[in-house]
């Protein structure tokens, strides 16, 4: 079992992933991560030439999982802005879809690295394009579009930037009111229950909704 961790590349990102959600880039080194794996360091220049390349694996999967999945949730079928705006509230309520965690730990790494800051800065205007993308084709005009994207987007960085922490009973009862914000239109009982139920929970009676 050792030999099989060591030789393989996902188990040593996935050891880099977990130093660098609880210790920062600074603890993601070669040494602590053979102790994690329980083998030596030279099993790790079997797989990656140096730390950068650990390091890029890292970038490479927040990449893949993070900004993929806003771009994808923005994209997904809808038949209203409303369930649009649910598809990408999607990223915000399950961590399978989108990694708040994994979104801090990188942006914290970001302000010691001006590379680092580049790919950000990069995948944040990806975002933003997809999110705007989705407005647009609900027939927002552009600069509406543009505005209702960011406010989306950078309200939810905020709250990952600020390591805000909520139970998810207090973002459900905020859904349907931060929906009708942003987009302008109110849920309704339709909207909230599929939402609801992809996330196994329930609105209070008392959450802002409308019939269709």
């Amino acid at each position: 079992m050792k030999d099989e961790l060591a030789n393989n590349r996902k188990a040593w990102v996935d050891a880099a992933y977990t130093l660098l959600i609880g210790a920062g880039v600074g603890a993601v080194k070669i040494m602590p991560l053979a102790k994690q794996l329980k083998t030596s360091r030279t099993s790790f220049y079997w797989l990656f030439k140096d730390r950068e390349e650990i390091l890029e694996a890292l970038l490479a999967r927040w990449e893949a999982q993070n900004t993929q999945a806003v771009i994808t949730q923005s994209e997904r079928y809808a038949a209203s802005i409303v369930e649009a705006t649910l598809n990408v509230f999607d990223c915000w309520f399950d961590p399978a879809v989108f990694d708040s965690e994994f979104e801090y730990a990188v942006r914290s790494w970001s302000l010691q690295d001006p590379a680092v800051a580049k790919r950000v800065q990069r995948a944040d205007a990806e975002r933003l394009a997809a999110i705007q993308a989705m407005f647009s084709r609900f027939g927002y005009p552009a600069l509406e579009a543009d505005t209702r994207a960011r406010t989306v987007y950078l309200l939810q960085i905020g709250y990952i930037s600020m390591h805000v922490q909520e139970s998810k009973d207090t973002r459900i009862t905020r859904v349907a009111e931060y929906v009708r914000i942003f987009t302008g239109q109110p849920c309704t009982e339709a909207d909230l229950a599929r939402f609801a139920d992809r996330h196994r929970a329930r609105f209070p009676a008392t959450a802002p909704a409308e019939s269709n």
